[in-house]
């Protein structure tokens, strides 16, 4: 799950680029026209950007003049990428009908105004979000900065390699977390700092999964019913990708207690 291949590095080259250099960061262009999840998780890296390097760079919806931008988007679903694929500067065979794949290049002058782009192309909605959270792995904000409070070194110099970076399709295709006999610890925790095993609380878990690039996860369900206990659980679970599973007694919606 973890990208073994190091495309990021603290040296500047004529080849390389900079994400983030004498303190100032690329900003990232993506289309209003992707994924809300995607969208969502722009965000995550505009904040794990600034977690390393104290400088938080800019979202951009619209194509603006810059020397450098980072360009993130899903084939079929972003105007620019679908673009730069027409165009052939990036190769959309690489990313058709593919499952969860995603190729992060440099591109030259890939659109007028801007001299050099960083391009995050994703084959489907995870895809796009696996390239993202991979390029917040490669800085050095770990999947687990959350739930095992792993710091994030702080650098001034990001500097992306050239190179067509990829991890493929995955081999297994749904791979994800069984949250199995949550009680008490778990449920203590949730409902000490949660109230609920509610969105804000499967906001986390999702996040995890999908850093660690999974895909699917088995519910909370001693006491806990996914779907009644909060209404945005299923909904946010859609927005970020999110296969929800069933175990046990829970094909019929009945949580254990109920059952």
């Amino acid at each position: 799950a973890i990208n073994p291949h190091k495309y990021v590095t603290n040296k500047a080259s004529k080849e390389s680029f900079p994400l983030a250099s004498n303190g100032k960061a690329a900003s990232l262009l993506v289309s209003n026209m992707d994924f809300p999840g995607v969208l969502r998780v722009v965000s995550h890296l505009q904040n794990d950007i600034r977690l390393v390097t104290t400088i938080s760079p800019n979202i951009i919806n619209k194509i603006a003049p810059e020397n450098y931008v980072v360009i993130i988007g899903t084939l079929g679903k972003s105007p620019i990428i679908d673009q730069l694929a027409k165009e052939g500067k990036i190769d959309a065979n690489e990313l058709q009908g593919k499952w969860e794949k995603f190729t992060t290049q440099i591109i030259n002058n890939p659109i007028a105004g801007v001299q050099k782009a960083l391009v995050i192309a994703g084959s489907d909605k995870r895809g796009t979000i696996y390239g993202i959270y991979d390029l917040s792995n490669q800085i050095g904000v770990s999947p687990w900065h959350f739930w095992a409070d792993v710091p994030s070194r702080k650098q001034s110099e990001l500097h992306v390699l050239p190179g067509v970076h990829t991890l493929g399709e995955p081999k297994v295709k749904y791979r994800g977390i069984f949250i199995n006999d949550e009680a008490p610890a778990l449920t203590g925790w949730v409902r000490q700092n949660y109230g609920k095993f509610n969105a804000k609380f499967y906001d986390t878990v999702f996040e995890l999964i999908l850093r660690m690039k999974g895909n699917y996860l088995w519910p909370a369900m001693w006491g806990e019913r996914f779907y009644a206990d909060d209404p945005q659980n299923g909904i946010l679970a859609d927005e970020y990708g999110i296969v929800m599973g069933t175990s046990h007694h829970e094909p019929l919606a009945n949580a254990h207690q109920e059952w």
